[in-house]
């Protein structure tokens, strides 16, 4: 049941001959290719009493040879759908590359843009973010497990690893139960619902307790409650972690503790191995207690054919890694994750400017592809400045800066570089290892050379088009209102370049919306849309209410927001009833009218508030949302089915209920869009 955390060559394999004839491997984590895969397979083969074969596992994040944007990018995309074809590319080729498992979805919950890890997941909400979780789980798997060029998912990080205090990687969690249950679970439950096949427990505590000893999560919620019949996987060395917090005596005890709480699969290294038959010897477990906790491990294996068929055709990586349909695949998921966030008139650029394209980040290879690369071939990369070549604009380009120094020479070079344009095009961000695993940060603005190069640029007179390349939102307070167009375009992948310049010059419209509220400044996070109210909610009204004396209360951005370059109005709300009884539904239509002069998409977003509960509910949630292309002055009805169980919470005795009262709802295009307002009731 043990698995190795390290990368394994040719060389490097006899090492692990010993450990085949005791039977101690069961899969290898982060070993590559075809080849190496089925040599291991054949050496476990022949090594083992009863060949068993092996499970092959990585953290095929985001693609593994094509690399496609980021979950949090992705997420941006409000398109589901999307997701579950760029899951579908991440699959087929880890599948020809020996790959059968991958450490994803990531479905944690993140509301706090310090922690590093926001950018594997998708977002603050817990609605959107459970559609994502259901349509990324069926890209990987397929229609059924064991399904040619798919793979097993592995939803994590079980539980509320995005409520760490203070954003800090590792840290504590400490919520309410009613929070635990709302916020962070429907995400799980919906990848469970979709068919997951496994899990991976969290390095945190949740009040208290490690989750990865806690049976109450791993047994008694996951498994119990939530009806999660695949195996858990540790995360990377938690089990020995828990010493470390206090938990655990010593690794013996760790392991006892690990194995009670539901853990089927130890991630690195032999504790396991070593100190589970001890605890056997000693009555603390029983050989069933074993054989259940292997069983679905060989489930697995079985419904994945490796027992007929372990080994994979070493030359079909070669036709599937990087090919034309995957490229095009990462170009179009791309282009609709980009956030358009300020915008002037000056985009889409025009054929006949010149452009100077100036920053450190404008021509990077590495970069664009973001944390958590698999197998990532840089030089295939599109970076912006190739991206706009290939688009045809007329492009003078200069670095300007390195990420965090700068010198007076490339300065000089960028504003020459800007005087003789049109117009300037400046890329810059927080670079690919500053966000990811480990790397929380407490600062959440760009790096010092990098803003003196963008007011540099500024003071040249010349308009200003800023692109933001991270992965995480970014404080943009000194600078938003003084560049002509604000942009996230996050790490969107190997395609990054060509689906950039798709936007930036209008082959394509602008249609990416925020799925993370953008705070004004560090002070204000954790921030998101959707918390509760209090007895003095913010309204800027007078003194005494919730808020700071040195800064607005409200995002910068909110949760939804994005611009396109049309314009969009929704009209005529309709609620099919104003009555439902608690096990009814009702139908919320609205009319969406393109009122610009150019094709474009909105998402049409629906949210609602319980105006009375036994437990405080939040200010708005999200219920529906739905993505519309409209040709200029066309127009289009959407329609959003609300049952009364989509209204449920758990109450103060951790009972999902849904109670009677009056509710409101909004259709809008972002959380803070209150245009269209209705109301209806809940009876019992």
């Amino acid at each position: 049941m043990s698995q190795f955390g390290t990368s394994i060559y040719h060389d490097r394999v006899n090492y692990f001959l010993d450990h085949y004839e005791e039977g101690k491997i069961g899969s290898y984590l982060t070993v590559k290719g075809a080849e190496i895969t089925n040599r291991l397979q054949r050496e476990c083969a022949e090594k083992f009493p009863t060949p068993i074969p092996l499970l092959f596992g990585d953290d095929v994040i985001h693609g593994l040879r094509t690399t496609l944007p980021t979950p949090l990018a992705q997420s941006c995309s409000w398109d589901p759908a999307a997701a579950e074809r760029g899951a579908a590319v991440a699959a087929k080729e880890a599948y020809v590359a020996g790959i059968k498992w991958t450490f994803s979805p990531m479905v944690d919950i993140a509301r706090d843009p310090r922690w590093g890890r926001i950018v594997e997941g998708y977002g603050e909400d817990p609605y959107l973010c459970s559609r994502f979780a259901e349509a990324t789980v069926r890209g990987y798997q397929g229609k059924e497990i064991g399904e040619k060029y798919h793979v097993l998912a592995c939803m994590k990080h079980f539980i509320a690893y995005g409520g760490c205090v203070g954003g800090r990687d590792y840290n504590e969690v400490d919520m309410s139960l009613q929070t635990l249950y709302d916020t962070y679970l429907p995400s799980f439950q919906a990848g469970i619902d979709a068919g997951a096949a496994t899990v991976m427990a969290a390095f945190n505590t949740v009040n208290g307790v490690p989750c990865s000893g806690s049976r109450y999560l791993l047994t008694e919620l996951l498994r119990e409650q939530m009806g999660f019949d695949g195996f858990v996987v540790s995360d990377c060395d938690s089990i020995r972690e828990l010493e470390a917090h206090g938990y655990a005596e010593d690794q013996k005890d760790a392991v006892y503790k690990a194995f009670h709480a539901g853990i089927n699969m130890n991630m690195t290294g032999d504790r396991y191995s070593d100190h589970i038959p001890q605890l056997i010897q000693e009555g603390k477990l029983t050989e069933q207690d074993v054989d259940n906790a292997v069983l679905p491990i060989l489930t697995l294996k079985v419904l994945l054919g490796l027992f007929e068929e372990p080994y994979v055709d070493e030359t079909e990586a070669e036709k599937v890694f990087l090919c034309d349909e995957h490229l095009t695949a990462c170009r179009e998921i791309g282009r609709d994750c980009i956030v358009l966030l300020e915008n002037n008139g000056i985009l889409p650029l025009a054929e006949n400017k010149k452009v100077a394209l100036i920053g450190p980040l404008a021509d990077e290879k590495r970069h664009v592809l973001g944390p958590w690369c698999c197998l990532p071939d840089p030089d295939k990369t599109v970076t912006v400045l190739e991206g706009m070549r290939n688009a045809g604009l007329d492009v003078t380009y200069a670095k300007g800066c390195d990420l965090n120094e700068s010198s007076d020479e490339e300065l000089r070079t960028a504003v020459c570089a800007a005087q003789n344009s049109d117009v300037a095009v400046v890329v810059l961000g927080q670079h690919f290892n500053m966000s990811g695993e480990a790397k929380s940060r407490a600062n959440l603005t760009l790096p010092d050379a990098q803003l003196q190069l963008l007011d540099t640029i500024l003071a040249t007179g010349k308009p200003v088009v800023l692109l933001i390349s991270d992965g995480r939102p970014t404080v943009v307070e000194s600078f938003r209102d003084r560049v002509a167009a604000l942009a996230y375009i996050w790490q969107l992948g190997t395609m990054t370049g060509d689906a950039v310049a798709d936007v930036l010059t209008g082959k394509c419209d602008a249609n990416g919306r925020l799925t993370v509220s953008v705070p004004r400044s560090v002070g204000q996070v954790p921030i998101h849309y959707n918390h509760p109210n209090t007895g003095r909610p913010h309204l800027g009204l007078v003194w005494y209410e919730t808020g700071y004396t040195d800064e607005d209360a409200t995002p910068r951005y909110p949760f939804g927001y994005g611009l396109s370059y049309s314009s969009f109005a929704l009209s005529e709300l309709t609620l099919s009833t104003d009555t439902i009884p608690v096990n009814g539904s009702l139908t919320v239509t609205c009319r969406v009218t393109n009122t610009g002069a150019r094709a474009g998409k909105t998402v049409a977003q629906l949210y609602i508030r319980d105006l009375v509960g036994s437990c405080v509910r939040p200010v708005k949630e999200l219920k529906g949302f739905k993505k519309v292309v409209l040709e200029p002055g066309a127009s289009c009805t959407v329609s959003f089915e609300l049952p009364a169980d989509a209204l449920a919470f758990h109450n103060e005795k951790l009972e999902r209920v849904v109670e009677p009262g009056k509710f409101r709802l909004w259709v809008g295009q972002h959380a803070h869009d209150e245009t269209l307002c209705g109301e209806f009731t809940v009876t019992e």
